[in-house]
């Protein structure tokens, strides 16, 4: 799936897809997170054959959410969300030993977007309708996502990179260290997989029923 930057006057177009209704739109939210996540802090050497797997969770998942950015025709960004209870063992493992049910909780997944539309307030629209989304089913008490751990001193890191934990804390998210997620991927230049710590981020969520 070819993605590629564009710089356009086009008012920039949301669109929201639930359960199967995103099996269409996978092939663009893999292409997005390969080329997303190749860069800092992620570093990741994207694998089109784990990416086609790893997706298939939010069309098993009946309550999952893809909110997708369009440029025209193109897919320019995009976002997901489903119940964490509905996520892998490496996601809901450090829930079982806090009083938070895992049932309680929408997981907020991966928001991608492309470099040339950044700073145009598509990152708050992704938040807003994944929050509304979980919202409107009436029984989730917390909102979540997590975020990969990086040393400041990673070599690797850019010399005047800002992270997005101001954006984070406005949302009303706060960071809990004691829920932490360990995932293995490639990052690039490496031959294999390593380990990576993953700090979970949660807001309360007003419940409508």
């Amino acid at each position: 799936m070819d993605v590629k930057p564009a710089f356009t006057a086009r008012p920039v177009e949301i669109r929201c897809y639930n359960g199967l209704a995103i099996e269409p739109w996978l092939g663009h939210l893999a292409a997005l997170r390969i080329a997303v996540f190749r860069d800092w802090p992620y570093l990741y050497d994207g694998d089109e054959e784990y990416e086609a797997e790893y997706l298939k969770t939010y069309l098993r998942s009946p309550r999952s959410v893809a909110v997708l950015a369009f440029d025209g025709d193109m897919v320019v960004g995009a976002s997901t969300g489903l119940p964490l209870a509905d996520e892998s063992d490496e996601f809901t493992e450090p829930f079982t030993h806090t009083s938070i049910p895992i049932t309680d909780v929408f997981y907020c997944g991966e928001s991608v977007l492309l470099p040339a539309y950044r700073g145009k307030g598509i990152g708050h629209r992704f938040f807003d309708e994944r929050e509304a989304h979980a919202r409107s089913y009436g029984d989730y008490g917390w909102t979540a996502f997590c975020a990969v751990d990086r040393e400041p001193s990673h070599p690797r890191r850019p010399a005047f990179h800002r992270g997005n934990e101001a954006f984070w804390n406005k949302r009303g998210y706060r960071p809990r260290p004691e829920l932490r997620a360990r995932l293995p991927w490639r990052e690039i230049g490496q031959d294999g997989e390593t380990d990576h710590t993953l700090t979970f981020w949660l807001r309360p969520l007003e419940r409508t029923r």
